[in-house]
């Protein structure tokens, strides 16, 4: 192939590593957002997903199509019932302080990640996708799947931004947001409020690993990557800012996709590492957040 097919193949590439990081993301710049609470383990949240997803198609069996279906809906409710426990359990037993918080979650991370070794195992598991078709390119054809992923993430994040700000709940949580105390005084519940959020947070990342995972595999210890490149999103795009993480998840993955196809991907993660130390030096909050 020439140098156009290569560059559209590489395109594509970076805009299906975007569409999953900017829902993993998502999560976890909307935890921090509402609740100012920095979740080192949504990593292992989104782990969590891709597992269970595996799981949940094994279970099932018979056509890809229906244990992908299944895994879309089952895997984002478990892994949002243990958000909602570990909430409870160790986030509001600590009050929410941001520092008590990250050693908290640093613990939970090491526990969900153990708990995966010892029930799941060390290898690595394919996914089968829910189909396997080809759409015409110009210069060759491209797996219909990982355009539909780029697709569906495109719905959830619109999905998520009407939410956010056309909906009762999404006031809501940017009065809890804004002020803590004042929501409380006027009625809101708080406490049940950031259960919601931090359950949110992890459906999101759990939802891109299952969209991921057909692509690539299931491994207890596929946590990190998106976990690192989900918070150089949220420091490039701005904390709590959903068109900031858009724009960064797009940034970064596409960029990826194109250095690491005509240079190499070490390449590709020094120059984003560079990217969110640029911004750290110079733009604080982010290209689209607010200084606090």
């Amino acid at each position: 192939m020439g140098f156009g097919p290569h560059l559209l193949l590489a395109v594509l590439e970076g805009l299906v590593t975007s569409a999953v990081l900017a829902l993993t993301a998502l999560g976890l710049s909307l935890v921090f957002g509402v609740m100012r609470v920095v979740n080192v383990a949504h990593g292992e949240l989104f782990m969590l997903g891709a597992v269970l997803a595996w799981a949940v198609t094994t279970a099932v069996g018979g056509s890809p199509a229906l244990g992908f279906a299944a895994a879309l809906v089952i895997a984002p409710l478990i892994v949002g019932a243990v958000a909602v426990l570990a909430e409870r359990l160790v986030l509001r037993r600590v009050d929410y302080d941001p520092e008590a918080t990250i050693v908290a979650t640093i613990g939970l991370l090491y526990i969900i990640q153990q708990l995966a070794l010892t029930f799941y195992g060390a290898d690595a598991r394919p996914v089968p996708p829910p189909y396997n078709m080809r759409i015409a390119l110009p210069w060759f054809g491209y797996s219909a799947y990982k355009l539909s992923v780029i697709g569906a993430s495109a719905l959830l994040l619109a999905v998520a931004w009407l939410v956010l700000t056309r909906t009762r709940a999404g006031l809501i949580m940017r009065a809890t947001q804004y002020d803590r105390e004042t929501a409380q005084a006027f009625g809101i519940p708080v406490e049940r409020v950031y259960a919601a959020v931090f359950a949110i947070g992890a459906m999101l990342a759990a939802i891109a690993a299952v969209l991921i995972v057909p692509i690539t595999q299931a491994h207890y210890l596929m946590g990190q990557d998106p976990l690192l490149l989900s918070f150089a999103v949220v420091i490039i795009g701005g904390l709590g800012s959903l068109r900031g993480t858009v724009v960064a998840a797009l940034l970064i993955g596409v960029s990826d996709g194109v250095i690491s196809m005509f240079f190499s991907p070490t390449l590709a993660k020094l120059i984003a590492t560079l990217a969110v130390a640029m911004v750290l030096v110079f733009r604080p909050q982010g290209l689209f957040g607010k200084a606090m």
